[in-house]
């Protein structure tokens, strides 16, 4: 099994970095997994043309060759580029597709019929009507994590390794500073299950990619 991080994301602001408003356009962090025939991208957050480019120099493949995307929430910011992969099957936590389409459904109502809103929506149906609940597994050793707090459905790909866990947590861990202070990102769904999900990778994980940073080591490794 081979786990790359293609792109660093980033957040809009950061409170440790003392910015109080958005500075810059976020992204999220992408990862691609691959084992035996199976290339799993995880939140192609940058512009297509940047991500198939990022892609060929991260992981020597083109963005052909992804078998398989994975969404650890719905937000935008972590599917810029989904509509590239048309060709590979979309995946996400079924507690997640179910409240996307909740949420759309109750946007439509109130929508005017024929204007520009309606139409965005509409879009965002038939993008979400492609993704399918996501299997326990993968393959061996690839497998979904449910941390649940940040969406209803929050989900990260746990990876076990002959010598590690690692857990691709999405928003659950937005960056390692936000880990280290056991803080969850505002604007949550749930702020308690957040935590809660945020303390489970802390006993569980050995390595963390998070939402909009590089890869760190869980402290707890340290004795943190």
């Amino acid at each position: 099994m081979e786990m790359i991080v293609v792109s660093l994301g980033t957040l809009s602001q950061n409170p440790f970095w003392q910015e109080s408003s958005a500075v810059r356009t976020p992204h999220a962090t992408t990862s691609l997994v691959r084992q035996d025939d199976r290339v799993i991208l995880v939140d192609p957050s940058l512009p297509a043309q940047a991500l198939e480019a990022r892609i060929a120099e991260r992981a020597g493949i083109k963005g052909a060759a992804v078998t398989d995307v994975f969404l650890t929430n719905w937000r935008p910011v972590h599917r810029r580029a989904l509509k590239a992969f048309a060709h590979a099957s979309w995946w996400m936590l079924e507690r997640e597709i179910q409240a996307a389409r909740e949420a759309l459904e109750q946007a439509a109502k109130y929508a005017p019929a024929n204007s520009e809103e309606h139409a965005v929506i509409h879009d965002e149906q038939a993008l979400l009507s492609r993704v399918q609940a996501a299997p326990d597994k993968f393959t061996q050793g690839v497998g979904i994590f449910p941390l649940p707090g940040y969406t209803p459905g929050q989900c990260g790909l746990l990876l076990e390794l002959p010598a590690s866990t690692v857990v691709i947590a999405g928003d659950a861990v937005a960056t390692a500073a936000h880990f280290a202070a056991g803080r969850v990102l505002s604007g949550c769904f749930d702020i308690e299950q957040a935590q809660e999900s945020l303390m489970e990778l802390y006993q569980l994980a050995d390595l963390i990619v998070p939402g909009h940073d590089n890869v760190f080591v869980n402290p707890r490794i340290a004795g943190l």
